[in-house]
């Protein structure tokens, strides 16, 4: 896999990519906006620092979803939620906020690529199509159409509504979605299961039949 790391900070990129290399990834360092996105068309996965000294990041990652689907986990010093919501809106998948420990890194880069393969269509699968209200999702295309246009969700934000939209009525455990979606359990201090959803909601509608069950998980309300 080739992992395109997009950090101005040299110190910083150094220990990233060290770190993945060392995990057994081919890595290429950009230091500008510009470069990373050059740059993308022949990666498997991006790691972005919303920081960068030539554009920010959240222009990139617009910029980068018309054109491309490529996962991408966003590194930031930003602190608050703000940030993070809007760069999962942008189209980010996933989220770190720096500085990030080694193992919590690649643990992180492993699930990404683990849901872009599982995203990826299965050649003869059986069509498989769920709807509620006005969203449809096709289980085999990997799309989602609200009122007949089509929503663009990452890997990441699709396999969350799958893992609830397997279970319609019932409440599914923050616990369940972190094992499927993150491959391992809730850590107690992540907030990335929150900002997907929220995001979710964003992006597919507040009438969203996705609700929070206080102290357990969510239900897709049939």
């Amino acid at each position: 896999m080739r992992i395109i790391v997009v950090e101005d900070d040299d110190g910083v990129a150094e220990a990233l990519v060290d770190t993945l290399t060392d995990a057994g990834w081919d890595c290429r360092r950009c230091a500008r906006g510009d470069d990373g996105l050059r740059a993308v068309r022949d990666a498997d996965l991006v790691l972005l620092d919303l920081g960068l000294p030539d554009m920010d990041g959240l222009d990139f990652l617009r910029t980068l979803r018309r054109a491309s689907e490529v996962p991408v986990l966003v590194l930031t010093a930003r602190d608050g939620d703000g940030a993070h919501v809007l760069g999962l809106r942008a189209g980010a998948d996933d989220y770190l906020v720096k500085p990030v420990r080694a193992p919590v890194l690649v643990a992180r880069v492993q699930a990404l690529a683990r849901r872009a393969r599982v995203a990826a269509p299965t050649p003869g699968a059986a069509p498989g199509v769920l709807t509620w209200g006005g969203l449809r999702l096709d289980v085999a295309a990997r799309t989602a159409v609200r009122d007949g246009t089509p929503v663009d969700l990452t890997a990441t934000e699709l396999e969350v509504l799958l893992c609830v939209a397997e279970r319609p009525g019932e409440a599914v455990s923050r616990e369940t979605v972190h094992l499927r979606v993150w491959g391992g359990p809730d850590p107690g201090r992540s907030r990335s299961l929150d900002f997907i959803v929220a995001s979710l909601r964003h992006k597919l509608g507040p009438d969203l039949p996705l609700t929070t069950v206080r102290g357990f998980g969510y239900r897709l309300e049939t």
